[in-house]
């Protein structure tokens, strides 16, 4: 089998993986699609795909990891959260990915919610913040799959057109 073809196959893995990444909280998922990208133009010796467009391709990366970090935090600052709410909805997300779908919808929530109310925040305020939490998570991995969407749609395009 020719080195090329496994290459490519590799890097099609990594691309795979990354995409699951962007849902699965605690995964970089945009970080590990641009490895894949990467290894897939190295593959080609960055001819269809050149250093420009993957300079594109790190900007988006930077672009949906700073997303990441500020849409959850921005959810919990409009409904008044606290820090340790935000946090309680990472270890939430981490927790949520052993009971699969449900875990990983509602973990986030769960966790701002206990979070606030172990730190004597009302029930009221608690939901609040859980639900602002909630909310940041879900836009923010709505903008990295379409930011993860683009990215592949960038890379083939060049693929396509040269």
């Amino acid at each position: 089998m020719d080195w090329i073809i496994l290459w490519w196959i590799l890097a099609t893995l990594i691309v795979i993986s990354g995409l699951i990444g962007v849902v699965v909280p605690a995964l970089p998922g945009i970080p590990i699609m641009l490895a894949g990208l990467v290894l897939a133009a190295w593959t080609t010796g960055f001819e269809p795909v050149g250093w420009g467009t993957i300079g594109v391709l790190g900007a988006l990366t930077a672009l949906s990891v700073l997303i990441d970090f500020l849409a959850a935090a921005f959810g919990a600052k409009r409904q008044g959260a606290s820090p340790r709410a935000f946090w309680g909805a990472t270890l939430g997300a981490v927790v949520g990915l052993f009971f699969g779908l449900i875990g990983i919808v509602l973990g986030p929530f769960i966790g701002a919610v206990t979070a606030e109310l172990t730190s004597g925040r009302g029930a009221q305020q608690a939901g609040r913040s859980g639900y602002g939490v909630w909310i940041g998570l879900i836009l923010g991995t709505a903008a990295k799959l379409a930011i993860a969407f683009l990215m592949l749609g960038i890379f083939f395009m060049k693929h396509i057109l040269n």
